[in-house]
């Protein structure tokens, strides 16, 4: 594997390259859903590029863009073990100009549930996100459920920009009692991790709503509020149609059923695609 920090570095590593890239961007942390699709990639492509950047461009005023948390020595090991070719691991000065060009979200997708909250979180994310796609030269690149509406936007903005990419949609990965995985659930203690499996247990009980045969939206997230009293805050929850359009009943094979909330310090997220 090269581990590379540079443009330039990465420009000079993708000149030993012979067959078709995949990649994967992280923001590092590496946890099992990672892996997930560090793996898929590994076996789809015949060059594999990570990306481990924690772009601060999308991180809001008072979010845990310091405190986010960095573990490069085990993400290295990690990367290693899975047959990474280039680990691209730049910083903020390489990637972003003092002048930016800026991209920006859709004026509606990028600014309801998750941009609602987080208001221009969107614009860094795709910012920062075609800069990795253009920088890798891959044929495909690989991005986990769990971040639904990034995933949308990420595909939509491929679709727009004429990119040439395919965007490869992972499955969610949840650990041993159902919580889907992120970085943030290191800051959960034992008590909160057994409240947070309030979100995937609400997202079963809609899906069992749905295959007795209850396609109306309101009932769903009526119920899903009831098991989601759990948590300390809920932020949202909503039922939608591929494209983050709003549903009055679940279509089947075209809708997104998304929760998020708040249990202890951090903020969570999850979804389940129907």
């Amino acid at each position: 594997m090269v581990i590379v920090h540079t443009i330039e570095a990465l420009y000079e590593a993708k000149k030993a390259v012979v067959g078709s890239v995949g990649f994967v961007p992280t923001m590092g942390a590496l946890h099992q859903g990672h892996l997930s699709l560090i793996q898929q990639a590994r076996r789809e492509n015949e060059i594999l590029i990570v990306s481990i950047f924690v772009n601060p461009t999308q991180f809001l005023e008072g979010e845990d863009l310091d405190a986010y948390p960095r573990k490069d020595e085990a993400d290295i090991q990690i990367c290693t073990l899975a047959k990474v070719d280039i680990l691209f691991m730049p910083s903020i000065e390489a990637m972003y100009e003092k002048d930016e060009l800026c991209i920006g979200a859709p004026a509606i997708g990028g600014y309801i549930l998750e941009g609602a909250k987080r208001a221009g979180h969107f614009d860094g994310m795709l910012q920062i996100v075609m800069k990795l796609l253009n920088l890798s030269g891959a044929k495909r690149a690989y991005f986990g459920k769990k971040d639904a509406q990034q995933l949308v936007l990420v595909m939509q903005m491929v679709k727009h920009y004429f990119m040439e990419v395919e965007i490869v949609p992972c499955e969610i990965v949840r650990d041993s009692l159902g919580l889907a995985l992120s970085s943030r659930n290191i800051y959960l203690n034992e008590d909160e991790k057994k409240r947070a499996l309030s979100l995937s247990k609400a997202l079963k009980s809609a899906t069992k709503m749905v295959m007795a045969g209850e396609l109306e939206s309101e009932t769903i997230k009526k119920e899903m509020r009831l098991v989601l009293a759990q948590t300390d805050t809920i932020e949202y929850v909503a039922i939608v149609n591929r494209a983050f359009k709003p549903l009055e009943s679940v279509e089947i094979g075209n809708t997104i059923i998304l929760v998020a909330g708040q249990v202890g310090l951090p903020r969570l997220i999850d979804n389940i695609w129907i």
